[in-house]
This record gives structure tokens, sequence and C-alpha cells, in this order.
């Protein structure tokens, strides 16, 4: 008896196999499917940077800054720091991953125009965090009433605002950047 009467053909992988993201955007996109894999790379790219993003923000919040009722200072400045660091990331991801083929253009010109449509980022997260972070507060302190420390609801409504915000920042950075940033991208 030999081995493939007993074994199954394994089929070898090959370089030109189709990833789970490319077999996705070929499914969903038809003739977008670069596209959509574009994006799907770039919705990536922006969950790592929301791990770092959100980590250290947390993290400042915890050990650095410490938010007070009525005081949003503190962590204005802890999620700008987590911003930017986040962006530092997404920059380097998105060049080579979810744009490699940029990799031949000047670094200087499209890191600045990176940052330019980041920095618009930032502006539109902030004021969003600021819009919905005291009232998140409100609702969680009345939710969980004494459940939770003043400084711990503080810090969960302060994360609810920065995950919405990351969902309205991704869809303008992944737009403006495929148009400005990345518009010689074929």
């Amino acid at each position: 008896m030999s081995s493939s009467d007993t074994m199954p053909d394994l089929l070898p992988i090959s370089p030109i196999t189709p990833g789970p993201l490319q077999r996705i955007s070929q499914r969903v996109g038809g003739k977008n499917a670069k596209e959509v894999e574009r994006f799907m790379k770039f919705a990536v790219v922006g969950i790592i940077g929301a791990i770092i993003d959100l980590g250290l923000t947390n993290f400042l919040l915890a050990v650095v800054f410490h938010p007070k009722a009525g005081d949003d200072t503190p962590v204005q400045i802890a999620t700008g720091i987590g911003f930017v660091t986040a962006v530092i990331s997404n920059f380097i991801w998105n060049r080579y991953w979810t744009y490699p083929e940029t990799q031949s253009s000047p670094i200087a010109p499209q890191l600045a125009q990176f940052f330019a449509v980041n920095a618009v980022g930032l502006v539109i997260r902030e004021i969003v965090v600021k819009l919905l972070n005291a009232p998140f507060a409100t609702l969680i302190g009345r939710i969980t009433g004494s459940a939770f420390s003043a400084d711990a609801q503080l810090r969960l409504s302060a994360n609810i605002a920065i995950m919405i915000a990351l969902v309205i920042v991704m869809l303008w950075n992944f737009f403006v950047n495929r148009y400005w940033t990345y518009r010689n991208v074929k």
C-alpha cells in the first residue's frame, strides 16, 4: 500500500493562492475587489492602531493623567498622545502593507500628507470626544450608581466616546488618504 492510498493528497500552497482578505474582497467587490481589499487592510491597520491608541490612552489616564469630573483636559491630552502614536504605526503599516506600491514614492511628502489627513482626523476626534464624553459619563453614572468609582466611570465614558470617534475618523482617513495621499495607486 503506497502512502497515497492511506493519506489524502495535500495541495501545496502556492504563492499565488489568495489570502482571506483577497478572497473576501473578490466575492464582495467584484470589479472593485482591489479597493475592497485595500479598505479591509486599512481597517485591520486601523484596529491595530485602535489597540495602540486605546491601550496607551488608558495607561496614561490610569497612571499619568487622572481625569476629574468637570475637567476634560486630562482626557484630551491622553487621547491626543494615544492618537499620534497610533498614526505613526498606521503610516508604517499602510505604506508597507495596504499600499506597497507606494514604497518607491518619496516618503517625506507621503508622510506629510498622511499626517495632514490625520491631523484633521484628530480635530474631528477631539470634537467628538469632547461632545460625547460628559453625556456618557452622566449616563454611566446613572446606570451604575456607586458600582464603579468616579474614575472608572470617567474612563469608561472616555472609551465609549473614543470608539465612536474612531469609526468616524477611520472613514474620513480611508477616503481622504486613498484619493489624496495614495491617489497614484491603481
